[in-house]
C-alpha cells in the first residue's frame, strides 16, 4: 500500500531514535508476507459425466490482479481426494484460463477443483481456492442429494475481542455448519441467574450472522438463546466480562471509517497506545496517542485505500506494542467502486437457433473481456459465490460463510456485512507472531513462466563442465540448436519458456577423434522446476450427500439436458468426420509431393533435386548406422569422403555439400547421431541458385512414423516437455436444420463463453451466438480490468 495516513492525536512529537518492537514487526509485515489468491468462474455450477468444464481463473496480490506468477496449477479431485485431472495454466496479468473434458463413467458425486499458484505454496493451504463442483450420471449406483440435516453450532463475539464490565459492547451472533444453515433464526439474551428475563433480543440479517447489543454489569454472567426457523433451540454462554481493558467501535461511512477507543481501569489510561491499520498485510494507517485520556476517536478518509473497497484491519497496541484489540472492517460497503459494461448494441432473437449478437462500447477504457451467456430460465436463484464476493472476502477468510456474494448485491445488507466481520479474524498473518520477528520462509520462490533441469549422460556418466549441443524443437516447427555448457554438477538449466506445444530437447556430443559419432550413448532427462504439491488438507464439507439410487429415477431437467447436447455434439463430430472422408476420396494425392509441401519451405525448393522419403516409402534403411552411410551411390553426383572422425562427408560434383537439418545448417558429425528411423525425408539439391549444392535432412513430426522395415529403436537422446496446457476453443458453430448432424432438440445451456474477448481498433467487441431451441432470455455475465486493475463486472438479464 503506497499512501499511508499518519495521525496524531497531540501536537507535540518525541523523536524516535530506534525502531520499537512494533515498528520492527511491520517492516517485518511489509516485507515477507506478500500473498496471493484464486478466483475460479466456471462456465455452470453443475454439470453431467461427458460434460466439458470450461473455467477462467484470476489471480490477485491484494485487490489488484497479480504480477508475482505467471503459472497457476487447477487440479480436478474426486470426494476420495483421488486426483482425476489436472491443468497448467499460463497467466497473462493475473489472468488465465482451460478447461476440463469429463469422462462419461465418471460416478456420480461431488468433485473438487483446486486452483494455486507455486508462490501460494509457501503459506497455508487453507488459503487455496478449493470449488465445490457437483457432478451427475444417471447410470451411476448413488445420487446426490441436498441433505435435509440442519445441525448447526453458534457462537457469540464481541466487538474488538474485549467485552467489559459497564460499557456497551456490540456482539455478532454467527451460525455454522458441515451441511446447511436454517433460513433464518431469531434469540435472546439473558442473565444466567434470571433465564426468563429477557435482557436485549436479536433477529438474524441472514443465514450467517445476526447482531446485538449489552452493556455487562458486574459479577453477571449471561447467555444467548437461540432458535432457528424449524425451533432448534441452542444456548451458548457470553465471554465473562472484564473489570478492564480498552473497548473498541468501529462504523464504516461513505466518508471514511469511524473508530472510537475508551479505555477502562488503565495505568496510563490511554497514552501511548498505537492503532494501527493494514489492507492486505501493508501498512495503510497509523496513529499514536501521546496524551493521558480515556478516550480517543476519528476518521480514517477514504484515500487509505486510494478509494477502494477492501476490508481494513485495524489493531491497538498497548504502551509495551502488546495487541489489546483488533476489528475487520469494510471501506465504504455502500459505495462498491464497480463498473458496468456499455452496450452500444444488441440483437437478440427469441427464435430457436437465431444468431445473437452484442456490441461493447469500443471507447471504453476496458479492453479485454471474460464473457459468460446462458440461457435463463427466469428462477431468480441467487449467486452462491462471484469474483466481488471473492476479491473482498471469502479469498482472505477461510471459514465457510453461506452465500458469500449476497453482501455484494445491489439490495446488500451493510449491517449483515458488518456483523460477519466482527465474527471474523485476519488469519493471512497473526500479529504477535509479526512481533515476535517470526515470518513464513519462502521455499518456493516466483519463477516467470516455466524452468526446467535438464541433465546429459554420455556412457552413463554425467558431464560435467562440458560442451553440448541441445536441439529444440517446439511442435513442428523447426529445431533451434543451442550450445550449452554443463555446470559442475553436469545440469544445463532451460529458464522462462512459455509454451503450450510439445517441446522436444535432443542431446548431440561431438564425436572423440578417431571415433565414430552415434546417439546410441546418450541420455537426456529434464526435470521440470515448477511443480504442483501434493494436497494435504481437508475438503470443504458441502451440503451434500450421496443415498443408493432408486430405480426409475429420472435426472434432472438440466442434467437430461445436458446429456442431450453431449449426444449432439457426437452427431455433428461424426458429421465432421464423414465430410472430411468424403473430401480425401475425391481428392487424388502424391503421398511424396505432400510430404515434401509439409516439410520444405521455398527456399529449399529445387527443379533439380532427388527426394528420398521415409514415410510412405520402405527405404530399407535399417541396415545402416546412419543416413549418410545409407546415402552412398543412392543419387547420380553424389560422393562422400571420410574425415579426420570418421564421419562420412558428402560432396556433388567434386564440391563439399552443405549439410541442414530440418532446414538449419548443421555439421556430419551432427548428422551421423540421428538415428535412421527419426528421418522423416532427404533431398539432395544440385545447383539452386539460393541453396548451391546441398544435403538436407527432414526428421519426424508430429504422428509421423517411418515405413523402413526392422526394428525400431529407442531414442534415448531426446525428452518430450509438456509445458502448459493449451485451452479448447469453444463451438458457436451454428447448429440448424439443413447440417448433416440433424439436430432435433437443441439444449445447451452455455451458449457463449469467452475467456479472451478482445477489443479491436476497428470492430467493437463484440458478443455473438447462437440460440438454442428454448431460450427467452439470457444471463450475461461480463468481467473486465483496466489499466489501473479497475474492476468491471456486470450481470444482466437481456431479452
Amino acid at each position: 500500500m503506497k499512501n499511508i495516513f499518519f495521525l496524531l492525536l497531540v501536537s507535540s512529537i518525541q523523536p524516535v531514535l530506534s525502531q520499537t518492537k512494533l515498528e520492527k514487526a511491520i517492516t517485518n509485515l511489509e516485507n515477507n508476507y506478500e500473498q496471493e489468491k484464486v478466483y475460479l468462474l466456471t462456465d455452470k455450477s453443475q454439470y453431467a459425466a461427458g460434460d466439458q468444464i470450461w473455467f477462467k481463473s484470476f489471480v490477485f496480490d491484494g485487490y489488484n490482479r497479480s504480477a508475482l506468477s505467471t503459472t497457476l496449477f487447477v487440479e480436478l479431485y474426486n470426494s476420495d481426494k483421488k486426483l482425476i485431472d489436472w491443468k497448467t495454466i499460463v497467466l497473462a496479468n493475473g489472468e488465465g484460463s482451460g478447461d476440463f473434458k469429463l469422462k462419461e463413467d465418471l460416478p456420480e458425486q461431488v468433485y473438487f477443483v483446486r486452483a494455486y499458484t507455486p508462490y501460494m505454496t509457501n503459506f497455508n493451504e487453507d488459503f487455496q481456492i478449493v470449488k465445490t463442483i457437483p457432478i451427475y450420471n444417471p447410470g451411476s449406483a448413488e445420487t446426490l442429494e441436498i441433505s435435509k440435516s440442519s445441525d448447526w453450532s453458534a457462537k457469540a463475539f464481541p466487538e474488538g475481542g474485549t467485552f467489559i464490565n459497564g460499557v456497551p459492547t456490540k456482539f455478532a451472533v454467527r451460525l455454522s455448519s458441515n451441511t446447511s444453515l436454517p433460513d433464518n433464526f431469531s434469540g435472546k439474551i439473558v442473565d444466567t441467574k434470571n433465564p426468563n428475563v429477557s435482557i436485549t433480543t436479536f433477529t438474524s440479517f441472514d443465514k450467517n450472522v445476526a447482531s446485538f447489543k449489552i452493556t455487562p454489569a458486574s459479577g453477571k454472567k449471561y447467555q444467548a438463546i437461540i432458535q432457528d426457523n424449524a425451533g432448534r433451540k441452542q444456548t451458548i454462554d457470553l465471554p465473562e466480562a472484564a473489570d478492564s481493558g480498552i473497548n473498541l467501535e468501529v462504523y464504516s461511512a461513505k466518508e471514511g471509517i469511524k473508530y472510537s477507543l475508551k479505555g477502562v481501569n488503565l495505568k496510563q489510561q490511554l497514552q501511548n497506545y498505537k492503532i494501527v491499520g493494514t489492507i492486505n498485510n501493508h501498512l495503510a494507517y497509523r496513529a499514536n496517542i501521546n496524551q493521558l485520556t480515556n478516550e480517543a476517536s476519528s476518521l480514517i478518509p477514504p484515500k487509505v485505500s486510494n478509494g477502494a473497497n477492501g476490508i481494513l484491519q485495524l489493531a491497538i497496541f498497548d504502551e509495551q506494542d502488546n495487541l489489546v484489540a483488533q476489528r475487520l472492517c469494510f471501506i465504504r460497503p455502500n459505495n462498491l467502486k464497480i463498473e458496468k459494461a456499455e452496450i452500444v448494441a444488441q440483437s437478440l432473437k427469441p427464435t430457436p437457433r437465431s444468431f445473437n449478437s452484442i456490441d461493447l462500447s469500443p471507447e471504453s477504457y476496458f479492453k479485454n473481456y471474460t464473457v459468460v451467456v446462458s440461457e435463463d430460465y427466469g428462477t431468480n436463484n441467487s449467486e452462491e459465490e462471484n469474483i466481488l464476493s471473492s476479491l473482498w472476502l471469502t479469498g482472505d477468510l477461510t471459514t465457510r460463510i453461506d452465500t458469500p456474494a449476497q453482501y455484494f448485491s445491489k439490495n446488500a445488507n451493510s449491517e449483515a456485512l458488518d456483523a460477519l466481520l466482527i465474527s471474523e479474524n485476519w488469519k493471512r498473518f497473526d500479529w504477535n507472531s509479526v512481533l515476535s520477528g517470526a515470518f513464513p520462509p519462502i521455499k518456493t520462490n516466483s519463477l516467470n513462466f516455466l524452468s526446467y533441469k535438464v541433465k546429459p549422460i554420455k556412457d552413463n556418466a554425467m558431464l560435467r563442465d562440458t560442451n553440448v549441443t541441445l536441439a529444440l524443437r517446439l511442435g513442428k516447427q523447426e529445431p533451434i540448436i543451442n550450445l550449452f555448457k554443463t555446470d559442475q554438477n553436469g545440469y544445463v538449466y532451460l529458464d522462462n519458456l512459455n509454451f503450450d506445444d510439445p517441446l522436444s530437447v535432443s542431446l548431440f556430443v561431438n564425436a572423440e577423434k578417431g571415433k565414430e559419432s552415434n546417439t546410441n550413448n546418450l541420455f537426456v532427462s529434464a526435470e521440470p522446476l515448477v511443480n504442483p504439491t501434493q494436497f494435504k488438507g481437508n475438503f470443504p464439507a458441502t451440503k451434500y450427500k450421496l443415498v443408493k439410487t432408486a430405480e426409475n429415477k429420472k435426472p434432472s431437467t438440466a442434467i437430461s439436458r445436458a446429456l442431450n447436447t453431449q449426444k449432439n455434439i457426437k452427431k455433428m463430430e461424426n458429421a465432421d468426420v464423414q465430410i472430411e472422408e468424403v473430401k480425401l476420396v475425391g481428392k487424388k494425392q502424391d503421398p511424396k509431393e505432400e510430404l515434401n509441401k509439409q516439410l520444405s519451405t521455398g527456399m529449399f525448393n529445387s527443379m533439380n533435386t532427388t527426394i528420398f522419403d521415409f514415410v510412405n516409402e520402405d527405404q530399407h534403411a535399417s541396415g545402416s548406422s546412419n543416413i549418410l552411410d545409407w546415402l552412398q551411390g543412392r543419387a547420380a553426383g553424389l560422393t562422400f569422403q571420410r574425415n579426420n572422425s570418421g564421419v562420412n562427408v558428402p560432396y556433388i560434383r567434386g564440391s563439399q555439400a552443405k549439410l541442414y537439418l530440418d532446414e538449419v545448417p548443421t555439421d556430419p558429425s551432427m548428422i551421423t547421431s540421428i538415428p535412421v528411423n527419426n528421418i522423416a525425408m532427404v533431398k539432395i539439391i544440385k545447383e539452386s541458385g539460393l541453396i548451391g549444392n546441398a544435403v538436407a535432412i527432414y526428421t519426424m513430426r508430429g504422428d509421423m512414423k517411418s515405413k523402413t522395415s526392422g526394428k525400431e529403436t529407442q531414442s534415448n537422446n531426446s525428452a518430450i516437455l509438456k509445458g502448459y496446457d493449451k485451452p479448447s476453443e469453444f463451438p458457436i458453430e451454428m447448429i440448424d436444420d439443413t447440417s448433416p448432424a440433424k439436430i432435433e432438440n437443441d439444449t445447451r445451456e452455455t451458449l457463449y463463453w469467452n475467456p479472451n474477448l478482445f477489443d479491436s481498433d476497428y470492430v467493437p467487441p463484440r458478443i455473438k451466438f447462437f440460440n438454442n431451441d428454448t431460450a427467452k432470455q439470457y444471463k450475461v455475465l461480463i468481467i473486465s480490468f483496466d489499466e489501473d486493475d479497475n474492476l468491471l463486472y456486470d450481470t444482466e438479464i437481456l431479452k
